[in-house]
């Protein structure tokens, strides 16, 4: 038993010495605390709804730890995953995000913002409604606005079902007729300014415009009239 202690008793002195600084080196290293911005993902959003209120994509964490296991971080290594699939339409908070935050082992968190997140479900709801037609200007003198008419001249709105409950109609980007003095057919892109809802599927519409000439008197009746007005005049010379 002795003889297996004292052999090779040089070789495990340096063992136990090297193995004795590296325990010195690990226990007493400088820790740091260091910022970053991780990535919010949002997985599993049930089927039917969607997310209706303004989420954070990026949370502030301060990350405290050994210098070596830090540099060794890259914020695409970690992010905070929060999981939707058993929630119901309504408003969700969720706490104590770090603890969804997937670090390594001797890694703390001294600091996290925002430290919650409130989340709200709609359910996705669709709607038909009319499209109004923005136009600006005048045409050429001589010439006036006829029929306007939009092909479709109804669009399907999809969204959160709140908001859409006062989305009563879109309108057509703004067609100038300034200078015209005919006719024409436009393609013009539909306008909604809705923050979570959006077209289903057409963005655009067809736009036919007719230009008319300002009516005139007819030839005889301007002749009548100057010979009214002749008569006039000689009636009162007399």
């Amino acid at each position: 038993m002795f003889k297996l202690l004292t052999e090779n008793w040089t070789l495990k002195v340096i063992s136990l010495v090297f193995a004795l600084l590296l325990w010195i080196f690990i226990m007493g290293e400088r820790r740091l605390e260091v910022g970053y911005r991780i990535p919010l993902e949002l997985q599993a959003i049930p089927q039917g709804l969607m997310v209706a209120n303004e989420v954070p994509d990026l949370i502030d964490v301060r990350v405290s730890g050994p210098r070596t296991l830090l540099m060794k971080i890259s914020t695409s290594d970690i992010s905070i995953i929060v999981d939707l699939s058993d929630l119901q339409p309504g408003l969700t908070t969720f706490k104590r995000l770090e603890e969804r935050l997937n670090l390594p082992n001797g890694l703390r968190v001294t600091r996290l913002s925002p430290s919650f997140i409130d989340l709200k479900l709609e359910r996705i709801k669709h709607k038909l409604v009319p499209i109004k037609v923005a136009l600006a200007g005048e045409p050429l003198p001589g010439f006036k606005l006829g029929s306007v008419r939009v092909v479709p001249d109804e669009v399907l709105v999809e969204g959160a079902e709140n908001e859409l409950k006062s989305v009563t109609e879109v309108t057509t980007e703004e067609v100038d007729l300034a200078g015209v003095n005919e006719g024409f057919s436009l393609i013009v892109p539909l306008v909604h300014r809705g923050t979570y809802t959006s077209f289903k599927n057409e963005k655009t519409t067809e736009l036919q415009v007719e230009i008319q000439p300002v009516d005139t008197l007819p030839p005889a009746d301007k002749s009548d009239s100057e010979q009214q007005n002749t008569n006039k005049k000689v009636e009162g010379d007399s």
